[in-house]
């Protein structure tokens, strides 16, 4: 490479990112220390609303540093300049936290978590970028730490017909099961991945109708998310995780609406309004993405129950009829925390996402639901107006992701591939506003029961999206294919 060709290449990479440049975050009591021995952890991506474009690199320090930043590359040439990262600090008392591991006596109290985020914009689409992230006094791309250096690739342009997958599961949090699962996924190749809630566990116990939104009686371990990151890193370093918030991430400690922590830790497009949370719209070539709140229409853990005063309704009905309105969009996926239809015990059904959000699904004609918080894989038949319609919408639960499992309601029998069984009468449960009692309605849209660890992975064509779910071992043990209506 001539001297002039390298010139061009630094300033095309340190060019082709418009970066969040501002540093804030709560002040800690404790000096930065020497940055040559604070090694950064748990890198994450995720993408903006624009993937062919806009990219988010995000990691913890579990020290504070100073000068946090992000260096890219491509095609193998020399990084760019330092972009710089924000750097936002969380604060955890330790006096509040209820821990599965001992705090050291002589440890730092309150607890600060170190998480730094690089938006990058104007990315060229298509493209694998190489990248390290640093702070002072350590350069991974100068210091011959080769283990550090990551990738991702941006998306096509959206009008683009490459073929493409993405996976999903929910209720992760960390330990073997969970880390088996990740595997599983990126083994796919997917392009994406949704996290459909309750992610990292850090709210761990509590009352059993209340986990999540209620600091009194919600028992919490801050470094269970330290954990999550850590775990997931291998493959969320590389392939962009696209969070959606369920019960467990209203950690009450940090502000009124409990997404305090969760707006320090992850960044996602949250572009539904001037400070949505959780709450957006994408699209990924020819499929049209959104994420909702499920809080906002959670009984069982109603803490966040309407906190939107309808206000996400309202964006939902309008962002599903300009996804309608694009002739270059072929699907529709919603992804949630909390399941519209179900018929497990441990969350049940959301009897108000049927009255208020489902109505909306059909008359957009929504492809698929997907969601977690119970800890089982279910597959309705089409659902339109409550019932089974060639016309309807699919619903998927898949929040097997790793922790333990839930059984279906009134023990209905498993059925998925190979193991099909039409005995007995599957019963949606839809409980009480902040009760354990509930209304039970016996359905016949239940197609698909298993109650194993799984994960969703979902091939996308022009014309077709062919779902299939696979056990922890890899085995398929779900499959339908959608066509382009």
């Amino acid at each position: 490479m001539t001297e002039e060709h390298s010139r061009r290449l630094l300033f095309k990479v340190g060019g082709a990112a418009l970066v969040t440049a501002a540093i804030t975050g709560t002040k800690t009591a404790q000096a930065a220390p020497d940055g040559r021995k604070v090694r950064p952890v748990g890198r994450h991506l995720a993408y903006g609303a624009d993937p062919s474009r806009q990219v988010v690199i995000s990691w913890q320090q579990l020290e504070k540093v100073n000068g946090p930043y992000v260096r890219i590359a491509t095609n193998g040439g020399e990084f760019g300049p330092k972009i710089a990262a924000e750097l936002r600090t969380l604060k955890s008392e330790i006096g509040w936290q209820e821990g599965d591991h001992s705090f050291p006596p002589h440890g730092p109290d309150p607890m600060y978590q170190c998480y730094l985020h690089a938006k990058l914009n104007d990315l060229t689409p298509a493209t694998t970028y190489f990248y390290v992230v640093g702070h002072d006094n350590y350069d991974p791309a100068t210091s011959k730490r080769p283990n550090e250096i990551a990738s991702f690739k941006t998306a096509p342009t959206a009008t683009a017909t490459t073929p493409f997958t993405f996976t999903a599961f929910g209720d992760q949090g960390y330990g073997y099961n969970a880390r088996k699962l990740t595997s599983l996924a990126a083994d796919q190749g997917p392009a994406f991945h949704l996290a459909l809630g309750n992610l990292s566990y850090a709210i761990h116990g509590g009352t059993t109708n209340v986990e999540g939104g209620h600091a009194d009686t919600d028992k919490y371990d801050a470094a269970r998310w330290n954990s999550l990151f850590a775990q997931n890193e291998f493959m969320a370093q590389t392939t962009p995780w696209m969070l959606t918030l369920g019960n467990r991430e209203m950690e009450k400690w940090y502000s009124p609406n409990g997404y305090g922590g969760i707006k320090q830790r992850v960044t996602m497009p949250d572009n539904a309004w001037s400070g949505s949370i959780g709450i957006y719209a994408w699209r990924y070539q020819n499929v049209g993405l959104i994420s909702l709140d499920g809080n906002d229409i959670c009984h069982r853990n109603a803490a966040n129950l309407d906190h939107t005063k309808g206000k996400q309704l309202t964006w939902l009905d309008g962002q599903l009829e300009k996804f309608r309105k694009d002739k270059s969009i072929d699907f529709i996926v919603v992804y949630l925390h909390h399941a519209p239809y179900s018929t497990a015990d441990g969350g049940g059904a959301e009897s108000v996402a049927q009255q208020k959000w489902a109505p909306v699904f059909d008359k957009h004609k929504v492809d698929l639901v997907l969601n977690a918080h119970n800890r089982v894989y279910e597959r309705t038949d089409p659902i339109k107006a409550g019932k089974t319609s060639k016309e309807g919408t699919i619903y998927i639960t898949a929040g097997a992701g790793g922790q333990s499992l839930d059984k279906f309601y009134k023990n209905a029998p498993e059925s998925y591939l190979g193991n099909e069984n039409t005995s007995g009468t599957p019963t949606m449960r839809c409980y009480k506003r902040n009760s354990a009692s509930s209304t039970d309605t016996k359905v016949t849209w239940s197609r698909t029961r298993y109650r194993g660890y799984s994960i969703v992975a979902v091939d996308v064509t022009k014309t077709t999206m062919k779902v299939r779910a696979l056990n922890e071992d890899g085995v398929l043990i779900d499959e339908l294919t959608l066509r382009r209506r």
